[in-house]
């Protein structure tokens, strides 16, 4: 069975318009949280991405058509290939696949258009459609960049990225494809759907503090994180090195309430991506958590790691949520990233904000300062609305 590695990283985080300054705020637990623009006065914080004169530049041939979504799916994806050494004429185009998570599709876009129909009375614009469709971050990355093979979008709440990365994993693997383009990506910072995460009561008006005694909610984020996957002899022929493989996938169903999480649907998912990856879980030396920072997320998913990994025996596990918020269908794309380059550098990044951890939890969750440490195998963890659960196993090549 072919061996699938990482040939490049980019992302569009709050805080952070590359892989080296995200991983510094990352290090030194530094969150990009402010007041939400669409929300004044009201108190909620969110984190937004300041792209300044960076967009201007993509390689988009109809921005009015685009969601923002999109844009930063495009501002990462560019980074990435650029890591890759993939210039144009590199792989053929058709050998080239875009797999992105994306939860809600062109909810900024869809926020503006009944704007204009409901409150102005003007017509919808006329890429309307196009804007909100939940393929279009997709298909504005392949227009982008050339990419003439299998080309969709995976929505399954906040685990879409995590699942779209494990699908474009499987094309790789196959021989289906050369090469996948693959993450995920989220715009959800409109005020209709600010609202609406609003109204649920599990909105922070003081920072995401994941595995924290006094933790009260998470932060809703945009953003990108997207990866470049390739056959490990494929990217060898291209004179690439490289050392970090997506060893093994995971995906289970609760099969029980839309919105409250389960421990066992959680674990099923992780024993699934142990089991495809060849490893024991005393074989993962980091876990690089869901963590939400809400009351339930966090209990349910420390009950799951206790169940596979034993009570006594769970590995140093952090959330980069205290520092990026939560992007939604995004997240498992800047997670994925965030693990692959704790693997490379040795050093796991602290969960931010964890300053009182919760006792109940007895967790080792890496409180405020980055660690140290040889991360030979890890774990990526993404568990969503609706009870889908997706994990990543990823693992040092040298």
């Amino acid at each position: 069975m072919s061996t699938v590695v990482v040939s490049g990283l980019g992302v569009a985080a709050p805080g952070a318009l590359d892989v080296e300054t995200f991983w510094a705020n990352l290090i030194a637990g530094r969150p990009a949280f402010a007041p939400a623009a669409a929300l004044p006065d009201s108190g909620v914080i969110v984190g937004a991405v300041e792209e300044g004169s960076t967009f201007a530049d993509l390689p988009i041939p109809l921005p009015a058509a685009c969601d923002r979504n999109a844009v930063l799916a495009v501002a990462a994806a560019g980074q990435a290939l650029t890591q890759a050494g993939l210039v144009p004429g590199t792989v053929a185009p058709e050998r080239v696949a875009v797999v992105l998570g994306n939860g809600g599709g062109g909810l900024t876009s869809l926020d503006v258009q009944y704007e204009r129909l409901f409150a102005q009375g003007k017509r919808p614009h006329p890429f309307s459609v196009p804007r909100a469709m939940g393929s279009s971050s997709a298909s504005w990355v392949s227009i982008a960049y050339g990419a003439q093979g299998p080309c969709f979008v995976v929505a399954s709440a906040c685990a879409s990225a995590t699942h779209a990365i494990g699908v474009a994993a499987a094309l790789v693997r196959s021989g289906a494809v050369d090469v996948a383009i693959t993450g995920g990506t989220e715009a959800p910072l409109s005020r209709g759907t600010l609202l609406a995460w609003n109204a649920m009561k599990i909105m922070s008006r003081t920072g995401c503090r994941p595995f924290s005694r006094d933790r009260d909610g998470l932060v809703v984020a945009e953003g990108a994180g997207v990866l470049v996957l390739e056959r490990e002899a494929h990217a060898r022929a291209r004179g690439l090195r490289p050392d970090v493989a997506v060893a093994g996938f995971g995906s289970a169903a609760d099969a029980g309430d839309i919105v409250a999480p389960t421990a066992d649907g959680m674990a099923r998912a992780m024993r699934a991506a142990l089991q495809d990856a060849g490893l024991s879980p005393a074989e993962i030396a980091y876990v690089n958590a869901h963590g939400t920072g809400t009351r339930a997320n966090d209990l349910t998913e420390v009950q799951a790691m206790r169940d596979v990994f034993g009570a006594g025996a769970l590995p140093p596990t952090s959330s980069i949520k205290g520092s990026t918020g939560h992007s939604l269908g995004a997240a498992g794309g800047l997670e994925a990233v965030a693990t692959v380059l704790a693997m490379r550098r040795a050093l796991a990044p602290p969960t931010a904000g964890l300053d009182d951890p919760d006792p109940e939890l007895a967790l080792d969750a890496i409180p405020l300062t980055a660690r140290g440490m040889a991360i030979p195998a890890a774990m990526s963890n993404s568990f969503a609305f609706g009870g889908l659960n997706a994990s990543l196993i990823l693992r040092r090549l040298n």
